[in-house]
């Protein structure tokens, strides 16, 4: 078995968590999205992220608005709606859940 697959399947599953976790504060620009899941150690490109805030916005979990930029086109900047909010939620006590979970198993 290849660890670098396991690993890469372990990021994918999370992916969506965190970008929920990067949105619940503030409103945020795809690239600067992808900026800071990578000083996360989480490499994400494009490619795998456009995609996916495409079908968390048409779950209805995130929304975006156009806001003009200085330096170039206006930039989509992606929220959480509120059904976002109660979903990130949800994949928090998940993630406590595993997280326990996993601790306990660690220490057997």
């Amino acid at each position: 078995m290849n660890a670098d697959n396991v690993k890469s399947q372990m990021r994918k599953g999370i992916l969506e968590y965190c970008i929920l976790l990067i949105l619940n504060d503030k409103p945020a620009y795809a690239p600067d999205i992808i900026r800071i899941l990578q000083e996360a150690r989480l490499i994400v490109v494009e490619g795998t992220l456009y995609p996916l805030l495409t079908r968390l916005k048409n779950m209805n979990l995130l929304s975006y608005k156009w806001i003009e930029s200085n330096q170039g086109p206006p930039r989509k900047y992606y929220k959480l709606t509120q059904e976002g909010e109660a979903f990130l939620k949800e994949l928090g006590a998940a993630w406590e859940d595993i997280s326990n979970t996993i601790n306990h198993l660690k220490q057997i």
